[in-house]
């Protein structure tokens, strides 16, 4: 079954769904893009890695263990020393965490130079911090190149990236071609609003093709299975009053 929402399906933006719808969702959107392309251009999914280290005050010393044995005794000397007990340092061991984040790059079969890049943002692009200003600085190499871009924002939560007349909106999608900068098409949606069909830019004479991002969303949710436990907890972040409403009644036959 498809999902219940006419539009962006607000239970998906829960911190324990979303790594795994994003990392759903991005590969099917590549095969969708496939059918459309092909055969003049190949569609591959990329990642970036991004490497979360804990804070130093989490990689000090934290105190002493129960025992050690060392050797005062002149290593060199065959006849040994006197052993003794002494208590040795305990440390944390440091956790890393690695975060892949997929995107999509359209490239000309031919020449296999980059045509297009498409983005599904994340919270780790989203929250100020290293992470958002790593993807910035891509953006931007991005938006002064001769790539078009594409960028699609499926959570309300975090600041928008930034544009030049940001929309109040819930969600929201962004078409830059490389002949048309430094205008875009922007489309801003709210949570009652359908997804959009959006134009991928190409190169001539293909020009462009449709993509139905709705219908994309409608199959991850369906062979994903996530009918079946979404909807135990709250959407995150929290809906407006009117919004819930709304949401609690569509729901409501389910």
């Amino acid at each position: 079954m498809p999902s219940p929402f006419p539009g962006m399906n607000p239970f998906l933006e829960q911190a324990d769904v979303w790594q795994d719808f994003h990392g759903r969702f991005v590969p099917a959107l590549g095969d969708a893009l496939v059918a459309l392309v092909r055969p003049h251009y190949i569609v591959k999914v990329e990642q970036h890695l991004y490497i979360h280290e804990p804070p130093a005050e989490r990689r000090l010393f934290l105190g002493y263990g129960d025992v050690g044995i060392s050797d005062p005794g002149n290593r060199g000397d065959k006849s040994g020393g006197t052993a003794t007990i002494t208590s040795p340092l305990v440390l944390h061991v440091p956790s890393v965490e690695f975060e892949k984040h997929r995107f999509l790059e359209i490239q000309d079969r031919n020449s296999r130079e980059l045509v297009t890049v498409v983005e599904l943002l994340s919270p780790t692009n989203k929250k100020p911090g290293a992470d958002r200003e790593q993807y910035l600085a891509k953006r931007g190499n991005l938006l002064h190149s001769t790539v078009h871009f594409v960028e699609i924002d499926l959570l309300r939560g975090g600041p928008r990236m930034p544009v030049e007349k940001p929309a109040d909106c819930d969600y929201a999608v962004m078409v830059i071609r490389v002949e048309d900068r430094p205008k875009l098409n922007y489309w801003p949606l709210r949570l009652l609003d359908p997804l959009p069909l959006i134009p991928i830019p190409l190169r001539p004479p293909q020009g462009l093709v449709m993509l139905d991002i709705q219908a994309v969303l409608h199959g991850v949710y369906d062979r994903a299975g996530y009918g079946d436990y979404i909807y135990k907890d709250t959407p995150s972040p929290p809906l407006r009053p009117e919004d819930a409403a709304w949401a609690a009644a569509l729901l409501a036959p389910k």
